[in-house]
């Protein structure tokens, strides 16, 4: 079954991760920061989720060994000859 949770949960951090991470950077110069000392956590907090979702979408979506006799592993390929 090619079920996989990490490419949706991926796609779902970086669209949430990009929305916060321009909304950040559109207010940037904004009063809203005051309450949190002036640091941007938009901009922050949506980098960081930016960049998970950029991992969890790209190792969801590499490519999967499969027991293949024809192509096999590279670990299960017969060094030195044929296998016994």
């Amino acid at each position: 079954m090619g079920l996989d949770i990490r490419v949706p949960l991926g796609l779902l951090f970086l669209i949430i991760g990009g929305v916060m991470s321009v909304f950040g950077l559109v207010t940037r110069d904004s009063s809203i920061y005051d309450r949190s000392l002036g640091v941007n956590l938009n901009l922050g907090w949506g980098l960081i989720m930016f960049v998970f979702g950029l991992i969890m979408f790209a190792v969801g979506r590499r490519q999967k060994w499969q027991d293949d006799p024809m192509n096999p592993r590279p670990w299960e390929r017969a060094k030195g000859g044929g296998q016994k």
